[in-house]
């Protein structure tokens, strides 16, 4: 940036906690950047000049034994993230021996790391010109939730009664595996509380009060400057190759297809697969069901370990007309600002949680790991934009068909459905002024590049 001040982003390196960094990165490199076209509401330039603010730097890391594919997990996350968690330990002397060099160059030097990541520039805080910030990739409830639980559910100050949920919050059990839990009893929350600030890819339209309590619990600010993704998907003015299934969704009625995907980190049992294609089968409704590849050893790199899901025999033949199974990547953002996508069936990772607010979708709620059961509850208690498919305390239970086919058509097809979609639509409005000029998101990203340039 200009000015001598440098910022370091230090991700975690999965899919979807970089995703995120790099939108953020785009987002403070901007700044002062001439406006080309938009992204998200926000104004990001393009070209040699954008490119020249940024550098990437690559560390190596030791090599790491990756997982072999298991067809039934025990737990539906990618296992191959625990070599890679244990191995991003050894960037702890590179990351410092950088800031510290950029620090002689620089007259500050703003450290943004993902909270995974804390161990990592715990040293930081030894150089004289360095400031850091934290980094949540999570939702500003589920990170709300974390320290009420910390404070036995006790909080030492008066907070509006509408702060604390009035349902059963379902617990961290099993969110995560015993390897994942000890690193972050050892390497995470040991060294929290390093930070100068905290920053959410949130916006307070969402969330607003869960904010200002981390705030008060906190004493530092927090600041809600999301979502970075976009926030609405303009036709290009050219003509260009569009997927298959956008092509099919132009010839669907309005809000009538929902969409189906469990993200990129999710490990789901193939008779799990099966009893889900039943589920959409029988409900009736139109579909676009993204059914990627499991289980990769190497998420990273080309390789032949894979578990290929398979289907009940003849299925995609049956539903050809109603229902489109996607076998690789789709157009996600894209599918879900289309106006024939009326719902969507998801993990509740929270990217796609915000990818599917931002667009004004409401949700069916699968929590499968992580920080997902608590996202559901934001989305389904909270917001009222979803309806639950299986509750957090049955998650070692087989989810039969009927159980998918009565959320998908609850929330496709009944009065409670409609008034989520409403009420869904009505917060994707909030969300897209919230990053215009003047929104509370874009005040706040203000703020922040005022602060760490100061």
């Amino acid at each position: 940036m200009e000015g001598g001040i440098c910022v370091v982003m230090v991700p975690f390196p999965a899919q979807g906690h970089l995703n995120q960094l790099l939108h953020l990165l785009l987002l403070i490199s901007s700044y002062g950047v001439p406006a080309k076209h938009r992204l998200q509401g926000w104004r990001i330039g393009e070209g040699d000049d954008l490119e020249k603010k940024i550098r990437f730097h690559d560390f190596e890391i030791p090599p790491y034994e990756l997982l072999p594919p298991n067809p039934n997990p025990s737990m539906h996350f990618s296992m191959h993230l625990l070599p890679l968690w244990e191995a991003s330990l050894h960037l702890r002397v590179h990351v410092f021996e950088l800031v510290r060099q950029l620090s002689v160059e620089c007259r500050r030097i703003v450290v943004i790391y993902d909270t995974v990541m804390v161990y990592v520039v715990q040293d930081v805080v030894d150089i004289q010109n360095a400031e850091l910030f934290c980094f949540v990739p999570f939702s500003e409830f589920n990170w709300f939730l974390n320290f009420y639980d910390m404070m036995d559910r006790k909080l030492p100050f008066e907070v509006d009664s509408s702060v604390i949920p009035q349902c059963e919050i379902p617990s961290n059990d099993g969110t995560l595996t015993p390897e994942m839990e000890k690193f972050a009893d050892e390497y995470m929350r040991k060294y929290s509380g390093l930070e100068s600030g905290t920053l959410f890819n949130t916006s307070r339209v969402i969330g607003g009060k869960y904010v200002e309590v981390l705030e008060k619990i906190s004493g530092k600010k927090c600041f809600a400057i999301g979502p970075f993704n976009p926030v609405k998907i303009e036709k290009p003015e050219k003509e260009t190759h569009r997927h298959e299934c956008l092509e099919w969704l132009d010839g669907q009625e309005k809000n009538s297809v929902i969409y189906v995907s469990f993200g990129t980190m999710t490990s789901i049992t193939d008779e799990q697969i099966k009893e889900l294609a039943v589920g959409l089968e029988k409900s009736g409704q139109k579909f676009i069901w993204v059914l990627r590849d499991a289980d990769k050893g190497d998420v990273f790199a080309e390789s032949d370990a894979v578990r290929r899901p398979e289907l009940p025999e003849g299925y995609e033949e049956r539903v050809k007309n109603r229902g489109i199974v996607v076998r690789d990547w789709a157009p996600q953002l894209e599918i879900l600002a289309h106006s024939s996508t009326g719902g969507f069936l998801s993990h509740c990772g929270w990217n796609s949680c915000l990818e599917s607010m931002s667009m004004g979708v409401p949700m069916a709620t699968w929590p499968m790991h992580s920080d997902q059961p608590r996202n559901a509850v934001l989305v389904t208690e909270v917001l009222r934009i979803g309806t639950l498919v299986r509750n957090w305390a049955r998650r070692g239970e087989l989810v039969s068909s009927g159980e998918v086919e009565k959320a998908v058509t609850r929330l496709m097809v009944s009065e409670e459905g409609k008034d989520m979609r409403e009420r869904a639509a009505k917060l994707g409005e909030e969300i897209r002024e919230s990053v215009s000029v003047g929104g509370c998101s874009r005040l706040e990203m203000d703020s922040l590049v005022t602060h760490i340039s100061r």
